[in-house]
């Protein structure tokens, strides 16, 4: 089982809660959420991805913020349509093999673009509330890394509230998917119990119910329920 922190915001905190080592640290690239992310992503261990939440942006600005920050995930968090995804994916495949033919990997030459040495993961996520259909996702399982399920709301994330995950036992196929969505240190035996459930969870991602503020974790409750987990 992974673990993703997103809707992380200010250095220090960013620091304290790499340290922590999750899989994936989420930065928000979205001016309409109380945790767009402006600031500057400080050296953290390369085991961490790093993970760009987007909500129906510009292909071009994806991959400028991809290249300046070095992110190894893509999250996209909007109405994207399977052909958004597959453009995407092949313009970062194309910018990936031009930077492997031209750089070997020297990620730190001037004035070159950076590339993941492994290509970009890419999540999709869908909203759900009491209900949902779930044969909406088949055109996207074979361009898609992975689903993200969170809860339906007034924002497009971060709303600290949970949905019915009694839902998911409807899900039909094998594509693995981060579970989110208003979960908190409160609920670490409920976790335990979905993810021993047969579905194919990946990873589970906390956000709000962490927080002190806005994009500022409390780095010892997420280590808390790091280590109740066992991730």
């Amino acid at each position: 089982m992974k673990l993703k922190v997103c809707g992380m915001k200010y250095v220090e905190n960013i620091q304290q809660v790499a340290d922590l080592n999750p899989d994936y640290l989420g930065f928000i690239f979205y001016d309409k959420s109380k945790r767009n992310f402006e600031g500057i992503i400080p050296e953290i261990s390369q085991n961490i991805k790093k993970t760009g939440v987007f909500v129906n942006e510009i292909q071009e600005i994806i991959i400028s913020l991809v290249e300046e920050y070095k992110l190894d995930v893509i999250q996209l968090h909007g109405d994207e349509t399977t052909d958004y995804i597959s453009n995407l994916r092949n313009e970062l495949a194309e910018r990936r093999a031009m930077f492997i033919e031209e750089n070997k990997f020297i990620t730190k030459r001037k004035n070159k673009l950076y590339v993941s040495k492994n290509p970009i993961e890419i999540i999709k996520v869908f909203s759900i509330k009491d209900e949902f259909d779930f044969s909406i996702l088949k055109p996207y399982l074979d361009i898609v890394d992975y689903f993200l399920f969170d809860t339906k709301g007034n924002e497009r994330g971060g709303n600290g509230i949970q949905f019915n995950w009694e839902v998911l036992k409807n899900y039909p196929y094998k594509k693995p998917f981060f579970l989110s969505g208003g979960i908190g240190s409160e609920d670490v035996e409920k976790v335990k119990e979905i993810t021993t459930s047969g579905l194919p969870i990946y990873a589970i991602d906390i956000n709000s119910k962490f927080e002190i503020k806005p994009g500022f974790k409390l780095v010892n409750e997420v280590k808390n329920f790091k280590n109740k987990l066992e991730i």
